[in-house]
């Protein structure tokens, strides 16, 4: 068996979409959405390892949308060029977390490419229409915020003390202390920044979560077991045992 990567895991989530969309226009029918489950996190606490081990516990239930699960991290910057047909050189500026509105304005006003709003706003865009399909985990870039109005998103926000953070970024970047330890102080400052200049709310504000986890507390396998039944137990109707 050949194990896809994220990017071509999203690219299947989108052509399968794209197909039952095409099925469902000719039978007359609409698929109901799944879930979406947004995960924001603080660097170094497990958020992708954990979105994988997520999808794994839901897809052993059955959900109405034929739609396999799928989660979106740096693969959504993918999305994003695809959905609105942008250069594949812009992907590098959209990596950049810290945008600031005087790079915005004056790249808008030179016209060498979109400006860092516009940019935001596509990004917006693509997350809303992924949230609408469902069976997505969308990881950062506002999406809590962004589908807070949906009524198939759930929020889930991790955290960890400095020192596991620390050493999980080491073994996956094959940092030193140091270099782990400036890596998440500069990640975490720059996703603040994003969600308050972009959002106007603080990532920190427990309010915007349904959930929040220590992940020094448990393993990979449990957070992403106690994020499942939560969803199940959230949307109960969507959720049966496969057989």
């Amino acid at each position: 068996m050949i194990l896809k990567g994220p990017i071509e895991k999203a690219k299947l989530y989108v052509e399968s979409q794209q197909k039952i969309e095409e099925s469902t226009k000719v039978k007359n029918r609409k698929i109901k959405p799944g879930p979406c489950i947004t995960i924001s996190r603080e660097p170094g606490a497990r958020a992708n390892i954990i979105s994988e081990r997520l999808t794994d516990f839901l897809s052993n239930y059955y959900n109405a949308n034929p739609i396999q699960w799928t989660v979106f991290d740096k693969n959504l910057i993918e999305k994003v060029l695809q959905d609105h047909q942008l250069p594949q050189r812009l992907g590098k500026l959209m990596e950049e977390k810290k945008y600031s509105a005087v790079h915005s304005i004056t790249t808008e006003l030179l016209g060498g490419q979109p400006s860092i709003w516009s940019l935001v706003h596509k990004t917006t865009e693509t997350i809303l229409q992924l949230a609408q399909i469902g069976n997505v985990v969308i990881i950062d870039r506002g999406a809590n915020v962004i589908t807070s109005k949906l009524w198939n998103s759930f929020h889930i926000r991790l955290v960890a003390p400095l020192e596991d953070r620390i050493n999980h970024v080491q073994n996956l970047y094959n940092f030193d202390k140091k270099e782990a330890l400036d890596y998440i102080k500069k990640e975490d400052s720059d996703r603040k920044d994003y969600i308050m200049n972009y959002f106007h709310k603080d990532i920190n504000d427990p309010l915007l979560y349904h959930l929040i986890i220590n992940t020094h507390m448990i393993s990979d396998e449990e957070a992403a077991e106690i994020i499942g039944k939560a969803v199940m137990k959230k949307f109960p109707e969507m959720f049966s045992p496969n057989d």
